[in-house]
Order: C-alpha cells, then sequence, then structure tokens
C-alpha cells in the first residue's frame, strides 16, 4: 500500500503539472481546427466507451450509469478504460465483455506512456462514438477523451467553478453537481448524450436513483477453500465473523480510524457475542501492522486475515460473514455485492456523495463543520492534519450499530443459517462466475 500511495502522489503530481499545459494545447488545437472548418460534432450513438482509471470503488458505484449504456447501444458495444490494477472489479461486475476492457499499466512512467499510447491507438481504430469520462476532474482524463477520437465526449466542466482546469475538451460539458450521489452523477454523463451540446450547462433532467449492484456468488470451491483457510486460523463451523478494515496504509491518512479504536472495538465484539470471531483484513504490505493490531486484542477468536486473499477471495469472505467495519474506501463498496451489512465511517468525504449503494449500507459521519474537506473540486487535497472528524466517531458509537445490526441478522436466520430472503437482496441479479 505505500507503493500505492506514492504511485498516487506521482500520479496526482503529473497531473497537476503536465496535465494543465496539454489540456490548453489540445484545446488551442481544438479551436483552431474548428476555425479551419474542421470541426466534427456529436452524431448518433452506437459504441460507448466507459473512461475510469482509477478508484476500483467508483466502479461499483457507475453500475446504474453503466447499465444505462448497455440498455442503451448493447453490452457487446460497452467499453471500459482503466488502469491494469484496476481491472479486477470490471471483469468481477461482469458489465462488458472480458474483451471489451482496455488497461493501462502502471508500474512505471515509462511503462504507463507506451501502454498508454499502444491503448489509445487501439481505440482510435475502433472509431468510438461516444466517450463517457467518468473521472471527476483529472486533467490526463479529459486529455485521453479528446485523443481517442471520440466525436461525442461527455465529462464534467469547470465553467466558473473551482475545480481545476482541464481545457475546453468535451462535447457535452456537464456541471458537477455537488449535492448529488456520485452514482446518479455517473448517470447524469451518460444521459447526456441525448442532450444539445450547445445548451449546457443547462440540463434539465433528473437521474434516477441507481439500483443496487448485482449479488456475489462464490462459486461452492470457493467458499470451500476459503472457510478452510478460516477453520487453520481457529474459526469453529459454529463461529460468525465480523471482519475489520483498520487500513494501516498510508493512503489517505486522513480517512484512518484509529488503530486502538478497531482493537477495543474487537474486545467488545468478542466479549459481548461468544460466537463471533473477529478477522482483520488487508493487503499483503500491511500484514505486519494488522497482526500487531489483531494481536492486541488479546483473544484467540481475533485473527488476521490480512495478505491471505486475494480480491475475490476478499469478497468470499465478506459473503459468509456477518458484519464489516471500514473506513471509507474501496472495501466498502466491494462489500455492497454480498450481503454483509457494511458500516463505513466517513470523516474527509460525506455519505451523501460516497456511500455504498443498497440496503445494508450504514454509514457513519460526525458532519463537523469543517467536514467534508475533500472533494472534487480541489483534487481531494486538503490542509487539514488532524482529522477530528474521524476522531468523533467513538468505539461505542461503532459498538452499538454493530450489536444492532448482528442482533437483527441472527434474529432473521433460519438455524444455522443466514438471514432469510437477505432482507430485500433477494431480487438483486447474481454476478456471473
Amino acid at each position: 500500500m505505500k507503493r500505492f500511495s506514492s504511485k498516487a502522489s506521482t500520479l496526482q503530481w503529473i497531473d497537476r503539472r503536465v496535465g494543465a499545459p496539454v489540456c490548453l494545447a489540445l484545446t488551442l488545437f481544438r479551436r483552431s481546427g474548428a476555425l479551419l472548418g474542421a470541426r466534427r460534432g456529436p452524431g448518433p450513438v452506437k459504441s460507448i466507451l466507459f473512461l475510469k482509471l482509477a478508484e476500483q470503488g467508483s466502479t461499483v458505484l457507475a453500475h446504474g450509469a453503466v447499465c444505462r449504456a448497455i440498455d442503451r447501444v448493447g453490452r457487446e458495444n460497452v467499453h471500459f478504460l482503466v488502469f491494469e490494477e484496476n481491472r479486477f472489479i470490471v471483469d468481477l461486475m461482469g458489465l462488458v465483455p472480458s474483451e471489451n476492457v482496455f488497461t493501462v499499466r502502471t508500474r512505471s512512467c515509462w511503462a504507463m506512456a507506451a501502454s498508454g499510447i499502444r491503448v489509445l491507438l487501439e481505440i482510435r481504430r475502433r472509431r468510438f462514438d461516444a466517450c463517457v469520462d467518468m473521472e471527476f476532474f483529472a486533467r490526463f482524463s479529459a486529455a485521453i477523451s479528446y485523443l481517442t477520437g471520440a466525436r461525442s465526449r461527455a465529462g464534467f466542466h469547470v465553467y466558473f467553478g473551482e475545480g481545476p482546469y482541464r481545457g475546453d475538451l468535451m462535447t457535452h460539458r456537464v456541471l458537477y453537481n455537488p449535492h448529488m450521489h456520485t452514482s446518479r452523477t455517473f448517470t447524469s454523463l451518460v444521459m447526456s448524450l441525448d442532450a444539445e451540446p450547445s445548451r449546457f450547462p443547462t440540463f434539465d433532467v433528473i437521474p434516477p436513483e441507481s439500483p443496487a449492484p448485482p449479488r456475489f456468488e462464490p462459486q461452492p470451491d470457493e467458499k470451500a477453500e476459503v472457510s478452510g483457510m478460516l477453520r487453520g486460523l481457529g474459526l469453529p463451523a459454529t463461529g460468525r465473523l465480523l471482519v475489520l478494515n483498520a487500513n494501516a496504509s498510508d493512503l489517505m491518512p486522513l480517512r484512518r480510524w484509529e488503530a486502538r479504536n478497531y482493537e477495543i472495538l474487537a474486545a467488545r465484539v468478542i466479549a459481548e457475542f461468544p460466537e463471533v470471531w473477529v478477522g482483520f483484513t488487508g493487503s499483503a504490505e500491511e500484514a505486519p501492522r494488522i497482526g500487531e493490531i489483531s494481536r492486541a486484542v488479546g483473544s484467540a477468536r481475533s485473527i488476521c486475515l490480512a495478505g491471505r486473499t486475494t480480491l475475490r477471495q476478499l469478497l468470499v469472505v465478506f459473503s459468509m460473514a456477518e458484519v464489516l467495519v471500514t473506513n471509507d474506501s474501496g472495501p466498502a463498496h466491494f462489500a455492497a455485492l454480498t450481503d454483509i451489512d457494511v458500516v463505513a465511517l466517513f470523516g474527509p468525504e460525506t455519505p451523501l456523495l460516497f456511500s455504498a449503494l443498497g440496503r445494508r449500507s450504514h454509514p457513519l459521519w460526525a458532519g463537523i463543520a469543517c467536514s467534508p474537506c475533500i472533494n472534487a473540486f480541489n483534487n481531494r487535497q486538503t490542509a487539514c492534519r488532524d482529522n477530528v472528524c474521524m476522531q468523533r466517531i467513538t468505539v461505542d458509537q461503532v459498538f452499538e450499530t454493530v450489536c444492532g445490526l448482528y442482533r437483527a441478522r441472527r434474529a432473521q436466520a433460519p438455524e444455522g443459517g443466514s438471514p432469510e430472503g437477505s432482507a430485500g437482496l433477494q431480487d438483486r441479479p447474481a454476478l456471473g462466475h
């Protein structure tokens, strides 16, 4: 995770220092072409390319937008462009055929440049009718949208707002609405393709509420493999699992809830429910620190899962567990693909925009005067060095929420089973294997 944090910082620096002049140059090129009569206006849309390079969690929130695009042009005519490490969630959700996903390598600046050029040439060869840029105000995504050669390009535009400069490269320049949930915002980008470009920023549509994402159904052998791992760590067949994502990484440190809070929470839950075990999750890089947190609980029913699972296996763990407690991060959205109850702790950002979809999402947010301080307009940068917004969320508050959810699940569950009917999620389509 430290390597990813460093990579994210590098990408932000490049986007700020290099992306802005690139967007300016392309804007001047576009306008000079228009003056010379070379302007190509939007045409009929029969193929759509989604540009969502980073953040797998946001891809889950884009489920409704992609479904709308599929209804419009057909699944075989919808494509994705993502960073290589973010492909997993696109493939898992089965939104588009596997061969419709373009990936850019990010192992180094040179690898990213070479891979990006190769992919961009292939995209231009395909001649997509529309490109939907789902990055909020990234400069390079705007440049890439223009360079795809798509006749229609939908993305966010600053107008007179405070967002970062990203040129004038979109044909459908959507005004970012900071009061609308991100899932509906993504849907609005697809809907904008039906609007007259010259009318923007006026955009007289009401994006519908997004449906819950489809449910992840692990295969029997996957459940058996993960069950075996859990049994090997001591979890008995009659045990119930609570998952804590303690997030010990350096990525977005203001989102952290103190490790000591997780230790206390785990100890209290274990004392309250004799059948409950607590599993701490995390990446392989986080495993040493997560292991320390798990051991500090002082119970054999506290186990460390960090570094022991792939991302797909992590979803299997979620599908077998009762409740997940996590900060505002990708696991909250991955878990929304299963029937686990998710308690997501928000501070620098707000659940009004970024909470996971579904009736099993239970965000906690103190809502103090300076929160949220990270948003699309400031490129998710902040001068804050003291995350009081997260400190205001107490162990008592989280413990009471977890206990209430767990007791409700046990009351709904048949003997030895999971909550009957998955509390309103039984009508969700299952993900393909």
